[in-house]
């Protein structure tokens, strides 16, 4: 059996280059070690809970106060998979603060030293709550909108929702707070994340759509969809929700009323290549 069915692939992101510098120069490195340590035990919560559920993980990239797990699964499993795993990262800081009563019952550690675990261990288990994605407050809010609007619709929301989340942010802390390095740069980096994200958006999108094309999307209830028929394919799709089974209803002019598979749509779609026609043309005569 291959190590890496164990031991999940690990990359440094560049910004934490950035930090390890600016550690060295304002005298926190051991700060930074003790960050790192936690940001590493919190990531491997996510990754031993995804891999209890099997997914398919490429690798684990840590920046400082966080990091993100890089899997196959795009919206594709079940919710409460999904939820479990996201809440599997804060949970191991629940364990680092049973471990640092231990250490300080048995005088393991000195004082200092466990008081700036716990210190930053909080500080990581309430920022990583915050609802900014890609943090998992982000994630659990993507879930939480997703439960109730087309998963296009709420991936939007979600990306936008922490795009103007962080420029309140930051400018509540230079207007009204003494300006920290490390901070700014930890919400530039998380506007930066975003406006990549805002930016593949699309991609994101075709990513879902072909996991339900694929059949490896969960399914757990059905609510139909009434469209008109000079809809787009696409228009058609962005009202796909998460776990839900779509017969559409295809509307047209004189009331006539044509019931589609969805799987049928995206075949014609993915398969057909049926891009530039209406979902009305190309089930007029099938």
């Amino acid at each position: 059996m291959k190590l890496t069915n164990y031991v999940p692939s690990i990359h440094i992101h560049p910004v934490l280059y950035i930090f390890i510098v600016i550690s060295f120069i304002t005298g926190t490195f051991f700060e930074l070690f003790i960050i790192f340590f936690l940001v590493l035990f919190h990531e491997l919560g996510h990754y031993i809970a995804a891999k209890i559920f099997k997914w398919r993980i490429k690798n684990i990239v840590l920046w400082v106060f966080g990091g993100v797990m890089d899997t196959d699964e795009h919206g594709n499993k079940p919710m409460k998979e999904e939820v479990l795993v996201t809440i599997a990262g804060p949970f191991q800081h629940l364990i680092i603060y049973f471990f640092c009563f231990l250490a300080e019952t048995f005088q393991i550690f000195p004082l200092s030293i466990l008081e700036l675990i716990l210190y930053y261990n909080t500080i990581l288990f309430m920022f990583n709550l915050i609802p900014i994605w890609p943090l998992d407050g982000g994630k659990l809010l993507l879930l939480l909108t997703s439960a109730y609007f087309p998963f296009k619709k709420s991936y939007h929301f979600t990306i936008l929702f922490s795009m103007i989340t962080i420029v309140i942010v930051l400018m509540i802390q230079l207007l009204f707070f003494p300006f920290t390095l490390s901070s700014f740069f930890i919400w530039i980096f998380l506007f930066m994340e975003n406006r990549t994200d805002w930016k593949q958006r699309f991609y994101v999108f075709m990513r879902f759509l072909l996991r339900r094309y694929d059949g490896e999307s969960s399914i757990n209830g059905v609510v139909p969809l009434h469209v008109a028929s000079e809809s787009s394919f696409l228009e058609v799709f962005s009202q796909f929700r998460r776990e839900k089974k779509h017969p559409i209803y295809i509307i047209y002019p004189d009331n006539e009323r044509k019931s589609v598979d969805e799987s049928d749509c995206l075949q014609s779609y993915f398969y057909e290549k049926a891009y530039n026609h209406t979902i009305g043309d190309i089930f007029l005569y099938k």
